[in-house]
């Protein structure tokens, strides 16, 4: 018996589309059409007479609400996650507009997760539709196939796939590398229904050709900023010299940076990782007045509010502590927060508060900044999610 350590191999799973899927299960006649999640309740569809369904569409839609996730024939009309549906609904009007359920999604996500712990339990929770799952230990990984060197752990993905169908009717890809980084970027590639099993030999064929933003960890802004310096690629990135990257970017960032484009992370998949506090900012083009601005801001006031909202009802938390963080236009940050009595993950109460807090800030200067927060969070209880 050989004593080396085994090879590591670790696991991501995404949910294909996952409340565009769970959707289509209850309406099936929409499978293959462009469908939109994100309307609220005056988007539920109507029942006629003859026993079919009449769906909203986006084309009459007006309103301030944002693309919760797409099918792909709706994606390839060029709308996605995060989107206005008002700027949606310019580029797809006759695309389906159907409520979110974040109820029953969240009855999906943990049938989802208890068919993958069937095969494998050894998982760390990412959200509502992602995880990550150490497979190092699990019986038979190491072992190798016929001609398949890497036979062995394929065999467990591919269970870890037929489970989940079997226990949702939904499809999800998976990414097995030896770590996180690049499971990540590997469940992608073969999307949907995907299954693609990556080692550092396969780096140089099927990692560095991808854009730099691939790499979960590169925002905008280091993307930008890294297209500036004549990086686009993750080849590109992997060419750099690592006291150039630290020189660019920082000594942590800069070292990780070029760990990230040769395909190294040793994070371990952590069975507990519960969030702190769930926030939302945004930078504003120009500065903004409290007064001459007001509508603009509150506007954009609102909408983090509605964002941070959907964050934590999307991930299964309340909290009880709310924020607001604003920055002026001396670069002063200021933040105030307030602890409410119930915990929430309503929008209208979240508002409230926030709104509380605004009050206690001094706003005559220009605002370049504003940011809203919930912290001392803790799992929704199933029975408390308002519907």
């Amino acid at each position: 018996m050989s004593s080396h350590p085994p090879r590591r191999w670790i696991a991501h799973l995404d949910m294909d589309a996952f409340y565009a899927s769970v959707e289509l299960l209850r309406y099936p006649e929409l499978k293959g059409l462009p469908v939109v999640i994100g309307g609220g309740r005056r988007h539920q569809p109507e029942r006629l007479a003859d026993g079919s369904r009449r769906f909203a569409t986006l084309q009459h839609y007006t309103g301030r609400g944002v693309i919760t996730t797409a099918t792909y024939p709706a994606r390839d009309l060029g709308v996605h996650s995060g989107m206005g549906l008002m700027k949606a609904a310019l580029r797809a009007p006759q695309a389906i507009l159907l409520p979110t359920d974040f109820e029953q999604y969240r009855a999906y996500s943990r049938r989802f997760k208890a068919a993958v712990a069937e095969v494998a339990p050894v998982i760390e929770d990412r959200g509502i539709d992602e995880i990550y799952i150490d497979l190092t230990e699990q019986p038979g990984a190491q072992d190798s196939v016929a001609h398949d060197p890497h036979g062995g752990v394929r065999a467990i993905a591919l269970d870890i796939k037929n489970n989940v169908r079997g226990a949702t009717g939904l499809s999800c890809s998976i990414g097995v590398t030896p770590n996180k980084l690049l499971s990540k970027i590997a469940s992608d590639l073969d999307k949907p229904d995907g299954l693609t099993l990556l080692t550092h030999e396969d780096l140089p064929e099927r990692i560095w050709p991808l854009p730099v933003r691939r790499i979960n960890g590169i925002g905008p802004k280091a993307g930008d900023k890294l297209a500036g310096l004549g990086i686009h690629t993750i080849a590109e990135l992997a060419a750099c010299e690592r006291g150039w990257l630290v020189q660019h970017f920082g000594r942590s960032y800069g070292q990780w940076l070029h760990d990230a484009a040769h395909g190294r992370d040793d994070r371990p998949v952590s069975t507990r990782s519960e969030p702190v506090s769930m926030s939302r900012e945004t930078t504003f083009e120009r500065d903004l007045h409290a007064r001459r601005d007001r509508s603009e801001l509150s506007g954009v006031f609102t909408e983090l509010v509605e964002q941070v909202a959907v964050d934590l009802q999307r991930k299964g938390y309340v909290g009880r502590t709310i924020g607001i963080k604003l920055r002026f236009d001396d670069f002063k940050t200021v933040t105030r927060d307030m602890t409410i009595e119930q915990p929430t993950a309503e929008a209208s109460t979240i508002r409230l508060a926030a709104g509380l807090c605004l009050k206690r800030v001094d706003l005559s200067r220009r605002i370049r900044l504003l940011g809203v927060r919930v912290s001392a969070l803790r799992r929704a209880a199933p029975a408390t999610v308002s519907h």
